[in-house]
């Protein structure tokens, strides 16, 4: 995995002015990993600003002071070599309020079966980023207002093109088909996916992971091949179905599961729960009753064959 800043002077930040800034992390397969450690999720200065900001994000994780975030590893190594040969190209958009980092469980499933897979962060709504220029945390203090949502929406689905422009010049570009170029979100960013690659013809294939498609119309004439993919236990699921009704997308259900168990907090609520810092009903808002294990397997099965089948 490795790292990387991206800037945009061409347009201002809406939430702190001044040029518009983007934090990655890059995953692909290595060719060796050799006298390199695993990389931790979070940043030092992230993981502290987190342990502040969890509870008040999503409501029911653990109070400051009660969980290390720093100490959990991912399974990817900072500056690996990359093994050869040119690759599908995901880019990821987290949910409204979450870092990049929590969609690395996934991420690193899709990237070992021979993929790279670029997670973008939002700064502004996400909720902790680490820039070079310092550290940034969300501007949300609860559930966006519409105007709130729009600016937010809006921005992500510049970010998005922001990195499709700048795929060529990354660090990884030699590894990466710019040909075969999937896009996929959870929640806000899976809206923002659908969004952007709506006139942007470089995007082959979607998976919306429950993000509402009300914000914009969404052409009937939508003809990538595109994913819906939604929670049994979600309590939006009316204005989900809603918002997808007529798209020609294909439809699944992640049973016994709830919003985010789609991302991290799907393997990391219950280890929680476990250790007694999560209730069994704050599991259950977060990330529903099923087993993480079969949870996380089937949400890995059902993204990796989609763009298996449609990124060849």
């Amino acid at each position: 995995m490795r790292t990387v800043h991206l800037t945009d002077p061409a347009r201002t930040d809406p939430w702190v002015g001044g040029i518009r800034e983007l934090m990655l992390t890059v995953l692909y397969p290595a060719r060796s990993v050799r006298g390199l450690s695993r990389a931790p999720q979070l940043t030092r200065a992230e993981a502290q600003a987190f342990a502040g900001l969890a509870p008040r994000v999503h409501p029911g994780l653990p109070q400051p002071g009660t969980v290390d975030w720093g100490a959990v590893l991912t399974h990817g190594y900072a500056g690996a070599p990359p093994l050869p040969g040119r690759r599908p190209v995901l880019v990821y958009s987290p949910g409204g309020g979450d870092s990049r980092t929590l969609g690395t469980t996934l991420a690193e499933d899709l990237a070992g079966h021979g993929r790279v897979v670029v997670l973008v962060d939002h700064p502004g709504d996400a909720s902790q980023v680490e820039l070079p220029t310092g550290l940034r945390t969300t501007v949300l203090t609860g559930p966006p207002d519409p105007a709130t949502f729009r600016t937010m929406t809006d921005t992500r689905i510049a970010d998005l093109r922001l990195v499709l422009d700048r795929l060529g010049a990354l660090p990884l570009a030699p590894v990466m088909d710019v040909r075969r170029i999937g896009l996929y979100g959870h929640s806000a960013g899976g809206a923002a996916a659908v969004y952007a690659a709506q006139a942007d013809r470089r995007v082959c294939a979607v998976a919306n992971l429950e993000g509402y498609l009300d914000l914009y119309p969404t052409p009937a004439g939508f003809t990538r091949p595109l994913l819906l993919f939604r929670t049994e236990g979600f309590d939006g699921a009316a204005r989900i179905e809603s918002s997808w009704a007529g798209l020609p997308g294909h439809r699944a259900l992640l049973p016994a599961a709830n919003h985010w168990a789609f991302t991290d907090y799907g393997p990391l609520v219950p280890r929680l729960q476990a250790a007694g810092l999560v209730t069994a009903t704050a599991r259950d808002a977060l990330v529903g009753s099923g087993d993480p294990a079969v949870t996380l397997a089937q949400v890995r099965r059902r993204l990796g064959a989609f763009f298996t089948r449609h990124l060849r």
